[in-house]
């Protein structure tokens, strides 16, 4: 009776084996790269960049999260007749074997609030969840960077401020350009 088990055993495992191989070809859907750039200051959002890698079926991206932070939202900018605007997304592609990239001047992560004990560990834990396997869900540490400058998120147009009238000691309009 052992043999007979021992035979049937070996061929159950032989065949899951193979039904995995032909379901999980190719890599799977996975966060492959991310960081997040700190506000110029305290009272303005932070910025995420990332790149998912699809898996073998199209999915979308329907949301981002942190518990560590107040808010998260995805945004999209756009370009259309000269003026470059933000616009929310609700979801975003991953194509199969493709893959999908938030980067500056495009798709991006808006992060309110972030926690300062996850600033200090120079980290922020980050879930995202996928339409897949009933919203699977892949975590992801997402490195935190120093504000790079009031211009690093674009929050100052350089190119709109009257240069000029700041020489001299009579620069009114320097400090209202920088609020906006």
């Amino acid at each position: 009776m052992k043999p007979f088990a021992l035979a049937a055993f070996a061929a159950a495992a032989l065949s899951l084996t193979g039904c995995g191989e032909n379901l999980g070809a190719g890599k799977p859907l996975n966060v492959v790269s991310g960081h997040i750039v700190m506000g110029a200051t305290p009272d303005r959002p932070a910025v995420g960049y990332f790149r998912v890698q699809g898996g073998p079926r199209d999915v979308e991206l329907v949301a981002v999260t942190a518990d560590l932070a107040q808010r998260v939202e995805m945004h999209e900018s756009v370009h259309e007749n000269g003026v470059t605007t933000m616009k929310p997304l609700l979801r975003a592609d991953v194509p199969a074997k493709g893959e999908l990239v938030f980067k500056q001047g495009g798709k991006h992560l808006m992060i309110w609030g972030i926690n300062g004990a996850a600033v200090r560990a120079g980290k922020l834990p980050m879930a995202f969840v996928f339409t897949n396997n009933n919203n699977e869900r892949i975590l992801f540490d997402m490195v935190i960077k120093p504000a790079e400058g009031a211009a690093a998120g674009g929050e100052m147009d350089h190119g709109a401020m009257n240069h000029g009238s700041m020489e001299g000691g009579a620069g009114k309009a320097a400090p209202d350009a920088a609020k906006k």
